[in-house]
């Protein structure tokens, strides 16, 4: 069987078309996958680069004003009511010892109370992850209930800031049986945090700097 020969002007169009093919598969065997798709990656990645950069010079503009109120926060939590008012532990010991004298000396009413043995503990390890230290002290009362309950109240909702540990609550039986109504023998450990010095409240802004300084 023969095939009916062409006219000039089906073939030209069969050789365009052929013509076109070849140019298409060619594109896509030789240019795109080797070269196109390679710099269309090329692009994404700059363009990524360039959004990450902006994000850094922005943060690194950013940088004084975040000094700035690093230091604001610093300054406020040092000079916070929170804290016992020493940055030593052992002056502060000795402030929080006179503080427990003058709480029950202003809550003797009902009743009697007496500070019977005060005395410095070992400063208290820091906890980990904990920014501040305490201060801490052992003492000893004699007190009826009601001024006692006073001087628990005042010494745990005032300021600074006072936890109340190790709390021991008992009857004395020698003085029960020489006494109707014999005071209780209490004995606590007292703690506070110390107020934090001028090298510790600059401390975040340092390692602020250094966090930024060592920022690609």
């Amino acid at each position: 069987m023969r095939l009916a020969a062409l006219n000039p002007r089906d073939s030209r169009l069969v050789a365009i078309g052929l013509l076109l093919l070849v140019l298409t598969l060619g594109y896509f065997v030789l240019l795109h996958w080797w070269f196109v798709v390679p710099m269309q990656q090329v692009s994404a990645e700059m363009a990524d680069l360039r959004d990450t950069q902006s994000r850094y010079a922005a943060a690194i503009a950013e940088k004084p004003a975040l000094q700035r109120r690093i230091a604001a926060l610093g300054a406020g939590q040092a000079a916070s009511s929170a804290f016992l008012p020493d940055d030593d532990p052992n002056t502060a010991a000795a402030d929080l010892m006179q503080r427990v004298v003058d709480v029950v000396g202003a809550n003797t009413r009902g009743g009697h109370c007496l500070v019977n043995q005060k005395m410095p503990m070992p400063n208290p390890p820091a906890a980990p992850g904990e920014p501040y230290r305490k201060a801490a002290v052992s003492i000893n009362l004699s007190c009826d209930i009601e001024p006692l309950a006073e001087v628990l109240h005042a010494l745990e909702q005032g300021t600074p800031y006072l936890f109340i540990d190790d709390l021991s609550i008992y009857r004395n039986p020698v003085l029960a049986q020489q006494q109707h109504v014999a005071p209780l023998a209490v004995q606590l450990t007292l703690s506070g945090y110390v107020r934090p010095s001028h090298a510790t409240t600059s401390s975040p802004a340092a390692s602020a700097h250094d966090t930024h300084g060592a920022t690609p």
